[in-house]
């Protein structure tokens, strides 16, 4: 039998003079994540990035350490809190069609902070994923296309199920007038579908899972997740699993649509409202 693996990753080691220094630095000014503590090195994190910082008796500064950021607006900032650094100012290359600029930390390593202005591969990871999701709900009027769609819905194939019985599908919708018909349906909650290129339906056929609300909401959740991985917004619209909206979009009766939600690029990223004090109980 064989087995898939995939790396772990990698990670780019430099040599530091004051490596408490250095990872403050790169911790409060860049906003890397602490990722391991070893004997005289730490190991920070930021998406896919691995950076090592080891105390030594001189430091290294070669390459370009690039950090990749989701937006534009997320570049402006990092730089707004560089500025004492003396950064270059962001700018667009069309030749590479990135958004970007130039730094050097305090011990002269040259950083890069950069977006990408056309879509990639994902590149978040697991934590950045995580956190910087969003409910999106103003579009872009650029398409999705197909095959950044396939790619989206690839990664929800691995979405639990009841029994594993995989009963969801997804319906794909494109026609202006079925969207407007459906952005109708509940008023200022729906109205994001008119916005975007494109909607979703997520629905279970309970002819095959004894458990369809629940396999349809992890299911969807799954595909707000790799949407957002793949750089495209979606908000979450409830109350959709109702009669009008299934005839709409030709679904039968007795299956359960978990939402109906918008998909496009984001026209902007908001900012995480704040969180609520984590409650956990004990039983």
């Amino acid at each position: 039998m064989v087995t898939e693996t995939r790396p772990a990753g990698g990670i780019v080691f430099h040599k530091t003079m004051d490596r408490p220094a250095m990872v403050e630095f790169y911790r409060g000014r860049v906003g890397m994540r602490v990722w391991l503590e070893q004997a005289d090195c730490t190991i920070l994190s930021h998406g896919n990035l691995l950076l090592g910082l080891c105390q030594r008796e001189e430091r290294t500064t070669e390459g370009i350490l690039c950090f990749v950021l989701p937006s534009i607006e997320a570049v402006d900032s990092i730089h707004a809190r560089l500025g004492d650094l003396d950064p270059t100012d962001p700018a667009r290359n069309e030749k590479y069609r990135i958004y970007h600029f130039f730094a050097r930390d305090p011990e002269g390593r040259t950083l890069e902070f950069q977006t990408f202005l056309d879509p990639v591969e994902p590149f978040l990871g697991g934590t950045e994923l995580l956190e910087q999701r969003r409910s999106i709900r103003q579009f872009t009027r650029d398409p999705v296309s197909d095959g950044l769609l396939d790619a989206v819905l690839g990664h929800c194939l691995y979405a639990p199920s009841s029994r594993d019985t995989q009963p969801c599908f997804y319906v794909r919708v494109r026609d202006r007038g079925r969207l407007e018909r459906l952005a109708a349906i509940r008023g200022d909650s729906s109205a994001p579908i008119a916005r975007a290129s494109m909607a979703i339906a997520v629905c279970a056929d309970p002819g095959r899972t004894a458990r369809p609300v629940e396999d349809g909401c992890i299911a969807a959740t799954y595909f707000l997740l790799s949407a957002w991985q793949h750089g495209l917004g979606t908000c979450w619209i409830g109350g959709m699993d109702r009669a009008d909206v299934k005839e709409i979009l030709g679904i039968p009766e007795d299956h359960y649509v978990a939402t109906v939600t918008p998909v496009g690029f984001p026209a902007s990223r908001p900012q995480a409202s704040p969180r609520r004090p984590l409650d956990l109980r004990e039983a």
